[in-house]
């Protein structure tokens, strides 16, 4: 049992993405939509807030890694 159920990254992508959900749902009812109309957003919200937040969290290590060589190799640091 070393393995668990989720992982980190997965679990932050969730809970950026419930958050914001929330946030733009509590928006909506205030803004006088009614109840369901905020559950209505926040789902959407949320739906549209997982792909950006995993591509935000998670971008392409081999563009990364690239990069990294190629300052290593011209004698730069690869810190900013």
């Amino acid at each position: 049992m070393d393995r668990s159920l989720v992982s980190v990254r997965a679990a932050l992508v969730l809970l950026l993405a419930a958050l914001a959900g929330v946030c733009v749902g509590l928006l909506s009812v205030t803004a006088g939509n009614g109840t369901m109309g905020g559950v209505l957003a926040g789902i959407a919200a949320a739906g549209g807030a997982i792909p950006v937040v995993n591509q935000v969290i998670a971008p392409d290590t081999a563009r990364g890694r690239s990069a990294v060589r190629e300052a290593r190799a011209k004698g730069g640091s690869a810190r900013g």
